[in-house]
């Protein structure tokens, strides 16, 4: 059913602007971006599909382009191009609300936005915040990328962004593409020779932590670091 023919309450738009953006499904959201359907698939439809392929908002901010032409309807330059870049303010928001204040005032905002920027890539990488003596971020890099099962990772150049960047703490992070969270006997020696590395520059590691695309760990609070 066209969004016109909806009774005018219910219809995305009005019920935004009437009741709060809070208030509308992840659907609605997005046929709010899209606008319009295809002929015979309503915008909502469309909107459902788009969410159900691409696993939800999480996935579509690390969906490219031409992934989005999968979609019927998506095979324009202005639809994608203006999904893409709400997509890219989303990321930068959480961002910048890590550089203003300090990282682990709320650990689990880390988590989410660690969440978000790895969870989803099919292979291994492994990244590291830089933050300030306030614990703010100063940096997220991803300085080494891997297969599937594992990451070559070298103390050495993490040392020297480190000190490039003039940072006082670091929290260290990489996702599982396989799906389980707890860290392995690897990521424990690896947390373990990163911190003894950067103590040598007095840069502290705060954190590890570990994303999979439903989950998350810190092995900080697991009792690792």
């Amino acid at each position: 059913m066209p969004l016109k023919d909806l009774p005018a309450d219910t219809r995305p738009r009005e019920k935004l602007l009437a009741r709060g953006a809070a208030t509308l499904s992840d659907t609605e959201l997005l046929a709010l971006l899209l606008r319009t359907g295809t002929p015979g698939r309503g915008v909502l439809q469309m909107a459902s599909e788009v969410l159900t392929t691409f696993g939800g908002f999480a996935g579509l901010l690390h969906t490219a382009a031409e992934d989005l032409k999968r979609i019927k309807g998506l095979g324009g330059a202005a639809k994608r191009a203006e999904l893409l870049a709400v997509m890219e303010l989303a990321r930068r928001a959480m961002s910048q609300r890590l550089k203003e204040r300090e990282v682990f005032s709320s650990p689990e905002s880390v988590k989410q936005f660690l969440s978000i920027e790895l969870a989803r890539k099919p292979h291994e990488v492994f990244a590291v915040l830089f933050l300030d003596a306030q614990n703010r971020l100063i940096a997220m890099e991803e300085l080494f990328r891997g297969t599937l099962t594992q990451t070559s990772v070298y103390p050495r150049e993490v040392v020297q962004r480190a000190l490039q960047l003039h940072a006082a703490s670091v929290v260290l992070a990489h996702n599982h593409p396989s799906g389980t969270v707890q860290p392995s006997r690897a990521d424990e020696a690896l947390t373990q020779t990163l911190k003894a590395a950067l103590a040598l520059i007095d840069v502290r590691v705060l954190d590890h932590v570990i994303v999979t695309q439903g989950d998350s760990l810190s092995m900080a609070e697991k009792g690792f670091i």
